[in-house]
């Protein structure tokens, strides 16, 4: 039996920020049926035809990066400028349990599926929308991207290096950031409706999201009136809250290699210069957090120049024997390829895909004892199960699915 057995959800999402949340859903068991536009191929979601490629071959059945994001699922086209297109759609609404869209503010009351017209559909519909600044307050109407929401948060202004520019997130990590709390929010809904039998409006703002990972500079700013960026401020890797030093990433034998070292206390420390055995390493003003703190240029200096003699795996080998906190920096390649606990936890299954084959894509990094989730389905090709989905759930058969599709309706 799977957790989300039972749950069918009516999916608008996409990109990254909705179409990860209810790849969640999906793979414990949920049925989402994936709504799209028959009448631009799929265009309705850019990363239908956005690289990755499995090969040369290109068209929006091919993204990679779409069939990460919505394995599991069902895909069905359905045109809702068309009476007859929101019409089964009610339907199809009528028998779900979720309406789920990552839409700008106020998209979906504009095709005429607002959360009043839901009720009507369905009483007890769970309504979950994910934008930017939400639907409601002065920025309601901007549209964000998940780099957008990183530099309106305050998450972009805290990367980077003293007195330097701030340096970004080279990755949109709140839109799948975003999409987990969405997830989380999406099971809060049907476990109050479990218990209440109502269903409600889940209005999430993703900006407002991204707030909450700011954790200490927030604090530090409420309390003391300190701006995240001062002088000597950002710190790049070193830890602040709690103080640790050394605390860094430092190069290594190779190119482009790396180890990550933490001292998390004196002890600590006594075992990495033991491990070093070098006379800088014996200076008595570093036995101390407070000697290490005042002199972390010349300590990371010193480090620096020892790790670049050794490979980053064996070094790891070595301060990890110590007792130290130390980790060599995995490349893609090598976390994927070459880690052996990624392997064991099926972080990246692989999927059979209609038009790609059998491919890897990003699992769930959980596992549950009794319900587990399951990924083995690859993403849905553009309306590949509109017949299966109409004459299974609302009992339209072959024929009227021809004639709607000749009417450009699905």
């Amino acid at each position: 039996m799977k957790a989300l057995k039972g749950i069918r959800v009516c999916d608008f999402t996409g990109q990254l920020a909705g179409a990860a949340a209810t790849k969640w859903l999906a793979a414990f068991g949920a049925e989402v049926i994936r709504i799209e536009d028959p009448t631009n191929n799929g265009a309705w979601d850019v990363l239908r035809n956005a690289q990755p490629f499995v090969d040369e071959r290109r068209g929006p059945d091919l993204g990679g990066g779409f069939n990460n994001h919505n394995v599991g699922k069902l895909g069905i086209t359905l045109n809702l400028k068309s009476a007859r297109g929101k019409e089964i759609l009610e339907q199809i609404i009528a028998k779900s349990d979720i309406v789920t869209e990552n839409f700008a503010n106020g998209v979906l009351e504009r095709l005429g599926f607002g959360y009043e017209r839901l009720k009507q559909i369905k009483p007890d519909i769970i309504y979950v929308s994910n934008c930017g600044f939400g639907n409601s307050g002065p920025y309601q109407d901007f549209k964000t991207w998940g780099p957008i929401v990183q530099a309106v948060s305050g998450l972009t202004f805290n990367s980077g290096l003293p007195e330097k520019e701030p340096a970004g997130w080279g990755f949109s990590y709140m839109d799948h950031t975003g999409a987990m709390y969405m997830a989380i929010a999406a099971l809060m809904a049907i476990y109050h409706r479990m218990r209440t039998g109502e269903g409600q409006w889940v209005d999430m703002a993703c900006c407002d999201s991204a707030l909450s990972l700011n954790g200490l500079h927030v604090l530090d700013y409420t309390v003391n009136g300190r701006p995240a960026r001062r002088e000597g401020h950002p710190i790049g890797s070193r830890s602040e809250w709690p103080a640790m030093a050394p605390h860094g990433i430092y190069p290594t034998q190779g190119d482009d290699q790396w180890v990550a070292i933490a001292c998390r206390n004196d002890e600590d420390w006594q075992a990495l210069a033991g491990v070093i055995a070098q006379d800088w390493a014996s200076d008595p003003a570093l036995l101390s957090l407070q000697g290490r703190l005042a002199d972390q240029d010349r300590l990371d200096n010193h480090l620096e120049t020892w790790c670049r003699k050794t490979d980053k795996h064996a070094l790891q080998h070595r301060l990890q024997s110590a007792g130290i906190a130390a980790a060599a920096v995995l490349d893609a390649r090598e976390r994927i390829e070459g880690d052996m606990s990624s392997a064991a936890f099926n972080l990246w299954p692989t999927v059979t895909h209609s038009a790609m084959g059998d491919v890897r894509v990003d699992g769930l990094p959980v596992r549950f004892s009794r319900t587990p989730h399951e990924i083995s389905q690859g993403a849905p090709c553009v309306g590949e199960h509109t017949e299966k989905v109409l004459a299974s759930l609302l009992g339209i058969q072959k024929p009227e699915v021809d004639a709607l599709r000749e009417e450009g309706v699905v």
